[in-house]
């Protein structure tokens, strides 16, 4: 039997290992770029951090010497006589997994916000869901900024990783929510009935008001006893409002704040009976049609005059 040379020796006393095959690994030294792991072979393992996280991470924060960590086999040679080994990839397939079995269950999922970009790119245990920004809610969204970070709740609507196509919907989530809150509000409200909501909206014939599942409209002729020129003068976005509800006509709500103890004219025929005295203040004035044609018709004359004086 012929001797076997050194590097034989060690491919029969450690084991073969294949590109793409997942092992474990211990952590025998980490800087903050990369770390080297024994895996049982003749040469050792290399996980960079660009291979442990998508995004930028310092090794020595997240793992120490002793560590075990399953990672995969990118390529069995590096070219330089080691093992390049991933964390990442092999973290995005079980996350995938997961987001399969979420997407065929139809099940909510819950998540970070990581990334924005035409949408928000959300994380789930290490593998991406793209919610376009068209499904972030049931209204024009402008400011996506504001969900990073947050985390939010969604489904998975397409999953095709092939094509890197893994779609999630946040909005048929709120469509649903606002649509069960709506029947629970109209199945115990009724006619007559004290509410009170918060000021979506002002227009010039009144203010939409959310009494929690639905709008209702407190209009102009409703915000008081007297005349009101302007809503936006009395209501704003964000007021809350207590009115009581005049009318229930299908889904529609119409809203009032002239409650009956508040009616100034309710004891009227009491305060203002013939004879007595009362006080007041002048509101406005109005000049009758015929003072009116009398005023106009000097008013010419005069003018006339003028002009045949200066002429």
């Amino acid at each position: 039997m012929s001797e076997m040379s050194f590097e034989q020796m060690l491919d029969e006393t450690f084991k073969t290992i294949h590109n793409g095959e997942v092992l474990e690994g211990k952590v025998i030294s980490v800087r903050p770029d990369e770390a080297v792991l024994n895996i049982g072979y003749k040469a050792d393992g290399i996980l960079t951090s660009n291979e442990y996280s998508n995004t930028p991470v310092d090794l020595t924060t997240v793992i120490s010497v002793g560590d075990e960590l399953t990672v995969k086999v990118l390529k069995v040679n590096d070219g330089e006589g080691q093992v390049a080994l991933s964390y990442k990839k092999l973290a995005a397939e079980k996350a995938n997994k997961r987001i399969e079995e979420a997407f065929e269950n139809k099940e909510v999922l819950k998540a970070p916000v990581v990334q924005i970009l035409k949408g928000l790119s959300v994380d789930v245990e290490g593998g991406r869901v793209f919610i376009p920004a068209s499904l972030v809610s049931d209204a024009f969204e402008r400011d996506l900024d504001k969900y990073l970070n947050q985390e939010i709740e969604f489904v998975v609507t397409e999953f095709n990783p092939k094509k890197r196509r893994i779609i999630g919907d946040r909005k048929q989530l709120i469509v649903a929510e606002k649509e069960a809150a709506k029947k629970a509000l109209f199945e115990k409200i009724e006619v007559g009935q004290t509410v009170t909501g918060v000021v979506k909206s002002v227009v010039d014939f009144g203010a939409f008001i959310d009494i929690g599942g639905a709008d209702g409209l407190l209009h102009i002729s409703e915000m008081s006893w007297g005349r009101v020129g302007n809503p936006r003068k009395l209501f704003k976005p964000g007021d809350e409002v207590t009115a009581f509800i005049k009318e229930i006509n299908g889904d529609k709500i119409a809203l009032s704040l002239k409650f009956e103890d508040t009616n100034p004219w309710a004891n009227a025929s009491e305060k203002f009976a013939v004879g007595v005295v009362v006080t007041g203040k002048v509101a406005r004035m109005k000049l009758n049609q015929a003072l009116m044609h009398y005023y106009m018709y000097h008013r010419l004359q005069i003018i006339t005059l003028i002009s045949h004086l200066m002429n």
